[in-house]
């Protein structure tokens, strides 16, 4: 894996970040192409985010180049220092030489997937009806023919009812750097919850941020061309307060570096009470500013209707049955997203850095952007894009990834869309001669004109940068099944539908994947919404302790201030709905 790399190193900061990570690094483990002796091929650089190592004992690994933060308990079967430097029981320092009794905890309980998974590294073969015919491979731990086997693997698991934490479906190695665990809060339980903005802004002091910093050294040090960290963060919990002091030490520490920062929210939480409600509705407000401030720029990312306190119906996908109300279903759903998303800095030929991205989307300050994506692009096999595009000529394909509804009047800022997974498709119209082209789009040359013509017909003068790139976002087990039957194994729509009462697609290998950042006058409302939110859950009443917690009345309304011009940058004064908006906000 040779050639120019601009490394990345990913922070995940929370229970479900490390759900939406766990699910966008199991998918670049499937997209892996490991030959140490090639030149270099595919077009993602697996580089930019894995990192290349050696154990003790000689043995060359390949894990991502990450962090990982969460609570006590949140682990369950996963050691905190991995398995891939483990030097095995020490038994030669034992003296006692009189009867000894040991009380061993039995470990907790190993679904099918974490147990196959144990099988394939002990050397143990599972029964070959399992497997196609391939030819295994070999390569550093963690890309060996054990994460090899499971890409071949036919085996249909389920399991929605055994996924309790993030670690039930991880399926790569990790450094023994990655893991951190939070010791002063319990993942589990009523007591000693982090659930407040200032809990999480304290807690980086002292020895986290030592531990934090020692991390931060290792994985940075060992970059040649550092282009930036990607944090995702949890919104709604008090790692958004962690998340606000992590982005800024990393802008005073890294500057000049990108900081793309992800905000995170499920559709909803287990155990949830109205006085939680208000709790998750002050950190996303608070994360929103703080995170947002002190990073290249701030997507929030969910299948909530909306941020509010009250929130529509999850953005039905017309070719996904999932269960929003499972964090397994919602956060497979984000990470295809975001696989697509990440793209722009992650290629191996023509890689837009961080830098540039940000650049590209956060003007005069608006460092909040919203997310769209058609998951997966609704593309007819063996048909063309510009058939595809031509079907969508009557709205847009995609649904919101921010709780941000798309503005009506074509108006943007700045727009990155990435179409991920044409492979095979033809990009262009292949009429045969004297035959009139149905539409536009049928007489352009080259996808990249397609595409853009058919944006610039929703956004007619608004800024767009747009990639496509053929490879496909590859799904291997544990990804959940999800897809709807009209779909092909490679994620294209059939040709014939089935019937209604068909079953979801459980051997849909890959899927195209249409994306798109978006700075523009909608954020003003959506910003001012959660603001005015924010500012009538009147905190002091409805959660007094959420003040109790380290932070100062006077700071959490100059914050919804800061909120409030935040969002008026994001005024259009040439008029429409966004100034409408603008004016009712200051009449409040």
């Amino acid at each position: 894996m040779s050639g120019l790399c601009r490394e990345v190193v990913t922070l995940q900061l929370g229970h479900y970040s490390n759900f939406v990570g766990t699910h966008w690094w199991n998918l670049q483990d499937a997209g892996l192409s490991y030959d140490p002796d090639s030149s270099g091929s595919g077009e993602i650089q697996s580089d930019v985010v894995f990192r290349e190592g050696q154990t003790p004992g000689g043995h060359v690994t390949y894990t991502p180049r990450l962090i990982a933060m969460d609570l006590k308990g949140s682990l369950r079967t996963l050691r905190q220092e991995g398995s891939l430097y483990d030097p095995g029981k020490d038994t030669s320092a034992v003296s006692w030489e009189g009867s000894l009794v040991m009380h061993k905890e039995s470990p907790p309980e190993k679904n099918s997937f974490l147990e196959d998974l144990d099988k394939m590294e002990q050397g143990e073969i599972l029964a070959e009806a399992d497997f196609s015919p391939q030819p295994r491979r070999s390569g550093p731990l963690g890309v060996d023919s054990v994460n090899r086997q499971l890409d071949r693997a036919r085996r249909g698991y389920r399991l929605e009812g055994s996924v309790r934490v993030w670690s039930d479906f991880l399926r790569i190695h990790l450094h023994p750097r990655t893991v951190a665990v939070i010791h002063q809060y319990n993942h589990d339980g009523e007591a000693q919850r982090l659930e407040a903005f200032g809990q999480g802004e304290a807690l980086l002091q002292g020895a986290l941020l030592e531990e934090l910093e020692d991390r931060l050294h290792f994985f940075v040090e060992e970059c040649d061309y550092l282009q930036g960290f990607q944090l995702f963060c949890d919104l709604e919990d008090g790692f958004a307060g962690l998340g606000s002091k992590v982005t800024e030490m990393l802008r005073d520490s890294y500057g000049g570096r990108g900081i793309l920062t992800w905000g995170l929210a499920p559709v909803t939480h287990p155990g949830s009470t109205p006085v939680k409600d208000v709790y998750h509705l002050l950190n996303r407000a608070l994360g929103t500013l703080h995170m947002s401030s002190h990073s290249s720029f701030f997507c929030p990312l969910t299948l909530r209707g909306r941020l509010g306190r009250r929130a529509p119906s999850p953005p039905a996908f017309p070719h996904l049955n999932y269960d929003a109300s499972l964090w397994y279903h919602s956060s497979s759903v984000l990470a295809l997203a975001l696989d697509a998303l990440t793209v722009p800095y992650r290629l191996r030929s023509n890689s837009v850095p961080m830098w540039q991205l940000a650049d590209a989307l956060a003007v005069s300050g608006r460092k909040v952007v919203a997310a769209y994506g058609a998951v997966p692009f609704p593309m007819m096999h063996g048909s063309s894009l510009p058939d595809a595009l031509s079907s969508c000529a009557e709205a847009l394909p995609w649904k919101p990834l921010s709780a941000c509804p798309e503005g009506g009047d074509g108006r943007c800022y700045g727009q990155w869309a990435t179409l991920r997974g044409y492979e095979g498709q033809k990009l262009v119209s292949s009429l045969p001669p004297g035959t009139e082209p149905p539409s536009p789009l049928h007489r352009l040359h080259s996808g990249e004109d397609v595409l853009a013509a058919y944006l610039h017909s929703f956004y007619p003068s608004s800024p767009l940068a747009l990639q496509l790139t053929s490879t496909p976002s590859r799904l291997t087990p544990p990804f959940p099944h999800i897809f709807s039957p009209a779909l092909s194994e490679r994620g294209f729509l059939l040709g014939q539908p089935p019937p209604p009462e068909a079953p979801p697609v459980s051997a849909v290998s890959s899927v195209p994947v249409l994306t798109s950042l978006q700075s523009g006058p909608v954020l003003e409302s959506w910003l001012s919404e959660l603001q005015r939110g924010a500012d009538a859950a009147h905190v002091r009443r409805a959660a007094p302790s959420f003040l109790s917690q380290g932070l100062e009345l006077a700071d959490y309304q100059e914050a919804l201030e800061q909120l409030r011009r935040l969002a008026r940058r994001y005024r259009d004064d040439s008029g429409g709905a966004a100034r409408s908006s603008s004016s009712e906000d200051d009449e409040d």
